[in-house]
């Protein structure tokens, strides 16, 4: 079974950076899909970004293009999502995601989730 286990979150001010990690294990990683999203506090959960199985590919929404940039170190099984440039409004709780299945953007896309970490940001 696959375990997911987020890490790096924390409190920052406006205009800092945080580089948040995912570790996976239980099945080979470089065979899934890696994603993030995020759910602020009365909000519905939103996709953030993804990446494909060798790291080769990415595709984000178009709000998190320029400040979010997803990875993977597959020697190391962990997915990771650096943020710049933090506002206020990047407050939520952030989740990793993975799948098998190709170019996945919904949620129901993905059945292994992380339990979230979360970031909190100052103005």
């Amino acid at each position: 079974q696959v375990q997911l286990v987020e890490s790096g979150g924390g409190l920052v001010q406006a205009g800092g950076s945080l580089r948040l990690s995912c570790a996976f294990s239980g099945r080979t990683f470089s065979t899934f899909v890696m994603s993030w999203f995020r759910q602020a506090p009365g909000k519905e959960r939103e996709f953030i970004a993804a990446i494909n199985w060798s790291g080769s590919a990415t595709y984000s929404e178009d709000s998190a293009k320029g400040r979010f940039t997803i990875s993977r170190d597959n020697a190391k099984n962990t997915a990771y999502l650096q943020i710049n440039s933090l506002k206020p409004e990047d407050t939520a709780v952030y989740y990793c995601a993975s799948t098998w299945r190709a170019s996945p953007r919904r949620e129901d896309e993905f059945p292994y989730w992380g339990q979230g970490t979360q970031v909190t940001v100052s103005s």
